[in-house]
């Protein structure tokens, strides 16, 4: 019976794994100058990636054959950017594609056109007065670019004197509840009201914004199909300019047990390097649907690192609709920290209905603050 069971567990991640090839047709309203690219939730919604350009088989015609896990993925089609992908006849943007992973398969697309034929009208967005701006264009000397900081102030600070743990995190844009509100929003700030009204521990938030064409470079410290990794020299940025420069202008808790850093994605990524480089400047992280497939030398990372890693708050999420890779890439590295299962310093959560996108880590936010905050 033993030896059954043991052979079965071998078999698991060989399945688990499994590729499937996907052969996507597809038709454009009019011949266009620009490069047709698939964007998805398997290549990090990069517009404008090398590796998926579309071949062009006739004037209106377009073909791709991607090798992807099974299991369900999202997806659209851009001419190289987010402001010229497919859209509605009437211009109305288009939902997510899906794919539905169990078998080789054949999927033919018809776009209907391109947003850019329309007039774009920029949002402009309001945010609760507990959001503040830190600089619209702050420099970041290891890069030798400017970034938006934004921060959250939880509604008490200014009646008070008392200082805060402070969580750093990646994609800014898309942190904070926005009036109008948007589809792609984690409201981080309208969770930690919810949580400090219900008594949680009161804690400030600073959003840096990705840098846009630049995220998969910037979010990535190592080499990669997308370019040289700059994620070290970003993480550099977060410790040795950003942080210094919001504790000297913030009331914060300094040490590493009040610092934490989350992200999802490339986010996630890039927050279980900063933790494993930099232990001394953060105490725990959180660690969202993270793109260890993008970079397998992580693993190696981590192992080398352990030492300094004895006693931090690590928490991973993945969901099961995120692709097969997504949950065992995760829960790779939560064996790695954990390997026992007895270290409760270090969560893992799989979830049934975890989607690659922002209503999920909205979700998912509660528990990994609730852990942080213990």
């Amino acid at each position: 019976m033993t030896g059954r069971l043991f052979i079965i567990i071998l078999l698991l991640p060989v399945t688990s794994i499994a590729q499937v090839k996907v052969l996507l047709n597809v038709s454009v309203p009019q011949k266009t100058q620009h490069t047709l690219f698939i964007a998805g939730s398997f290549n990090d919604w990069n517009p404008k990636s090398e590796a998926s350009i579309l071949k062009e088989k006739g004037s209106l015609t377009y073909v791709i054959e991607l090798n992807l896990p099974k299991g369900n993925h999202e997806f659209k089609i851009t001419r190289g950017s987010w402001d010229k992908t497919e859209c509605q006849k009437n211009g109305t943007s288009v939902a997510n594609r899906i794919l539905n992973l169990n078998v080789d398969t054949v999927m033919d697309i018809e776009i209907a056109n391109w947003s850019d034929n329309f007039k774009q009208v920029k949002e402009k967005y309001h945010f609760g007065d507990h959001v503040h701006l830190v600089d619209s264009a702050f420099y970041m000397p290891q890069l030798n670019k400017h970034r938006q900081i934004w921060i959250y102030l939880p509604k008490g600070y200014s009646k008070s004197n008392k200082r805060y743990p402070v969580i750093y995190m990646q994609d800014g844009q898309n942190l904070f509840h926005a009036n109008p509100p948007r589809a792609d929003e984690w409201a981080v700030d309208s969770i930690m009201d919810s949580l400090i009204r219900e008594g949680s521990k009161e804690m400030i938030v600073v959003g840096i914004d990705h840098g846009g064409k630049d995220r998969l470079k910037e979010y990535n410290p190592y080499d990669s199909q997308y370019g040289k990794g700059e994620g070290k020299e970003y993480v550099s940025f977060l410790v040795e300019t950003l942080k210094p420069h919001i504790d000297s202008n913030y009331r914060t808790l300094k040490d590493f047990a009040n610092t934490s850093i989350a992200g999802s994605s490339m986010g996630g990524l890039i927050s279980m390097y900063a933790i494993a480089r930099y232990p001394k400047t953060f105490g725990s992280a959180g660690v969202f649907s993270p793109a260890f497939w993008l970079a397998p030398q992580i693993y190696t990372e981590v192992t080398t690192k352990l030492n300094g890693l004895k006693g931090k708050k690590i928490f991973f999420v993945a969901g099961d609709k995120e692709g097969a890779t997504m949950v065992q890439n995760t829960k790779k590295m939560y064996d790695i920290l954990n390997s026992e299962e007895k270290n409760h310093n270090i969560v893992f959560l799989e979830k049934e209905d975890g989607k690659h996108t922002e209503w999920f880590w909205h979700r998912e936010f509660v528990p990994f603050y609730q852990f942080i905050a213990k």
